[in-house]
């Protein structure tokens, strides 16, 4: 239920961690089926405006009754990839900003930010492509598949 009712209202994990005052960790925990503790419980209340009963009564129930589908758990995953590129990206213009203006206020003739700017520069090209552009990695799934049929001693069975 805190599951649904923070995705209803478009919040992530961070953003309604903060706005209850809580651990980040403890909202995934309450999440995954773990009970959490009366002080968790009446921030969350206060927070969706509700009372504190009919968050007990979703707490008692099973985990499984929060199950994620495969197809709801790639896009989250995917999504959250998308915003560590995001992140990342600001990060790097910041940054190498803050460098150039350093590297031209010292008087210095010399560009030295041009090395971190290609060098974390790749890195970033590389996080890009590994979050926008999905190629089969070298070490995949299906390598996997194979090293296990392998060392088991059966054939490679195609994925369904």
């Amino acid at each position: 239920m805190v599951r649904t009712l923070r995705l209803q209202r478009g919040w992530s994990q961070e953003q309604l961690a903060q706005i209850a005052g809580l651990s980040i960790r403890t909202i995934q925990r309450i999440e995954g089926g773990q009970n959490p503790g009366l002080d968790s419980l009446k921030a969350l209340a206060a927070v969706f405006e509700l009372p504190i009963s009919a968050l007990q009564g979703e707490t008692k129930m099973s985990a499984t009754t929060h199950t994620v589908s495969d197809e709801e758990q790639q896009l989250l995953d995917q999504i959250r990839a998308q915003k560590g590129f995001y992140q990342h990206a600001v990060r790097y213009t910041l940054v190498i900003g803050l460098l150039f203006a350093i590297n031209l206020l010292s008087g210095s003739a010399y560009l030295w930010a041009v090395w971190p700017m290609l060098g974390w520069g790749i890195g970033l090209l590389c996080h890009g492509l590994n979050v926008f552009v999905r190629t089969p990695a070298l070490f995949g799934e299906a390598w996997e598949r194979r090293q296990l049929a392998k060392r088991l001693g059966r054939p490679d069975q195609p994925k369904d």
